[in-house]
């Protein structure tokens, strides 16, 4: 069975590592280099940076700081954040990213999927989709989202870091950025963003069954078992977490530990 991946997220700004809640009141929590490293050491199976205010700054991820990851860290990290061309990509790669991840400039340019799937393979290339309900009774995040089902729900796909929603819906636009060559799809519910209230599984569950690529899970993870739920009920093939891991609630090893005793395959 292949192994369960547990993957810290850190998202960037100003150099700095970052979090919130529902991507709004950012605090800084540490250096993102020295944050990676000890994620590494730790046992994290993979690392995820993304520079949060490259889009709706206009200005390209810096490859500076991807210099400084690949030099400190030996297992694979992928970098999203304003990337929007070929060259982006190619330049993100060639500084020593794994892989890179596209998501506001793939929704307004889909054929950007195809090109850097085209030229680097589909191994390197996650489509990011950031979503959240619309209902006419006004789902709010937090426990109210935890608690509702989330199965039937319509969520749409928003780009500008969350600010800006789009006509595009989570499941059709997954289904396309697979056909157009993604490895992997990174869906982060924005209702459940830094609330550690527990993933939507139910629309993770769907969402993992109508692809035939690996679902990265992200936002709301508070707990093992919330982990657990999303890698088992959910169907997940990795979980990204942010707030516990930055926060010291819980360290890798003790998760991955807690992950094995519910029978879930992990890298121990």
């Amino acid at each position: 069975m292949v192994a369960k991946r547990i993957i810290p997220c850190l998202d960037v700004k100003d150099g700095k590592t970052v979090k919130g809640i529902n991507f709004l009141g950012l605090k800084e929590v540490g250096d993102p280099v020295e944050l990676g490293a000890y994620y590494s050491a730790q046992g994290a199976d993979e690392l995820v940076y993304l520079d949060i205010s490259a889009t709706i700054e206009g200005r390209n991820t810096f490859t500076g700081l991807v210099r400084s990851i690949s030099e400190r860290i030996d297992i694979p990290f992928t970098v999203g954040g304003g990337i929007s061309s070929l060259r982006d990509a190619g330049r993100l790669l060639e500084a020593g990213a794994d892989k890179v991840t596209v998501n506001s400039a793939a929704l307004r340019n889909p054929s950007l999927i195809d090109e850097i799937a085209g030229h680097f393979g589909s191994q390197f290339v996650v489509v990011a989709i950031d979503a959240r309900t619309v209902s006419g009774e006004g789902i709010l995040p937090g426990r109210d989202a935890a608690e509702a089902s989330y199965g039937s729900a319509r969520w749409v796909a928003m780009v500008d870091g969350g600010r800006t929603p789009t006509d595009r819906e989570l499941f059709e636009w997954a289904s396309e950025a697979e056909s157009r060559g993604a490895g992997e799809i990174m869906f982060t519910s924005m209702d459940h963003d830094g609330t550690k209230c527990g993933y939507p599984v139910e629309t993770f569950a769907r969402l993992c069954s109508s692809l035939t690529i690996p679902v990265i899970a992200s936002g709301g993870a508070g707990s093992a078992e919330d982990i657990a739920r999303v890698l088992t009920e959910g169907k997940a093939d990795a979980a990204l977490a942010a707030s516990i891991f930055h926060y010291g609630e819980t360290t890798i090893p003790q998760l991955k530990e807690r992950l094995a005793s519910y029978g879930i395959t992990v890298r121990l």
